[in-house]
């Protein structure tokens, strides 16, 4: 419990909830709603329960109740509102600011609480779609913003990886139904940003098609000594901070030199870095891909 943060500054609190820091203050001031301390030089601290008590306000003043009548509720009625709201169409987003909490919290038995509750009622891809990446969008923004450290970012990765782990895990009886052609799913060299290629690789074998995941920081060499063994290769790569946008050019040339030398293959890519080739000419065998929904609608239609 020592790595848990119990102090959170007004920015925190602006970045964890979007509700701005000036408006917090209003809060504060004409509805008492938020109690911070203060240290020897004046400057509000919040603890973890009034973010706690925050991240439930701002949900039932996203769902249009007006914070004048939020105010009036008791620290009974407002979870209780709250646990309402979350069973109705806005679950969603209550899911999302429970999870920013398990993660704050270093606290991974309610992370899958949490999955539990919501995929009672919703398959592995809605989860994703619907929870996760909007979820790993808002933590993105908190690590830029220094409202979270390098520490909550691999704590919560590492517990969706372990379900997307499982959930492919429980696709291993699938039958393939295109054997015609393989996906190889790899990283560069220095990319360790693997949980997009993860979910890739389920819709993939959910989809039918046959893959081979080789994961993180795959040389090209390596990727050379798998050609013997298939026909009908399409390598696939997601490039989110590896290589540098100096760098990706030279990559690519070195793809061709190394595995691709006859041009036979098509080499998918994904992830931020793809967008540095966007006024970039760039051979015919690559494909870029915005989004992963793109590339599993792709994935239908190649031949």
């Amino acid at each position: 419990m020592n790595n848990v943060k119990k102090e959170f500054s007004i920015r925190d609190l602006e970045n964890l909830s979007g509700i701005k820091a000036h408006t917090i203050r209003i809060w504060e001031k004409r509805y008492n709603l938020l109690a911070p301390e203060r240290t020897t030089t004046n400057i509000r601290t919040y603890s973890l329960i009034s973010l706690q008590k925050l991240l439930n306000i701002t949900m039932l003043y996203n769902a249009g109740n007006k914070i004048s009548k939020i105010a009036k509720l008791s620290d009974e009625e407002v979870p209780k509102l709250v646990k309402e709201l979350a069973a109705s169409n806005n679950k969603n987003n209550h899911a999302i600011a429970s999870l920013k909490l398990a993660m704050i919290n270093f606290d991974k038995e309610q992370f899958f609480t949490i999955y539990d509750r919501i995929s009672e009622e919703m398959s592995f891809r809605e989860v994703w779609l619907e929870v996760f990446l909007p979820f790993l969008d808002e933590i993105g923004l908190l690590w830029q913003t220094d409202t979270i450290c390098p520490s909550h970012e691999h704590f919560i990765s590492h517990l969706i990886k372990q379900l997307i782990f499982v959930n492919t895990q429980g696709l291993k009886n699938k039958e393939s139904l295109d054997a015609k052609k393989t996906f190889v799913l790899f990283l560069p060299d220095n990319e360790i940003h693997e949980l997009g290629l993860l979910y890739l690789n389920y819709e993939l074998l959910l989809k039918g098609h046959k893959t081979i995941y080789l994961g993180q920081t795959m040389p090209l060499e390596g990727l050379e000594s798998i050609r013997p063994y298939f026909d009908n290769l399409i390598f696939v790569s997601y490039f989110t901070v590896a290589p540098s946008p100096d760098k990706i050019i030279k990559y690519i040339a070195d793809f061709q030199q190394i595995v691709n030398s006859k041009n036979k293959y098509q080499l998918w890519l994904l992830g931020q870095q793809v967008h540095q080739l966007k006024n970039t000419s760039i051979p015919d065998w690559i494909k870029t891909f915005t989004t992963i929904n793109a590339a599993i609608k792709a994935s239908s239609t190649n031949h």
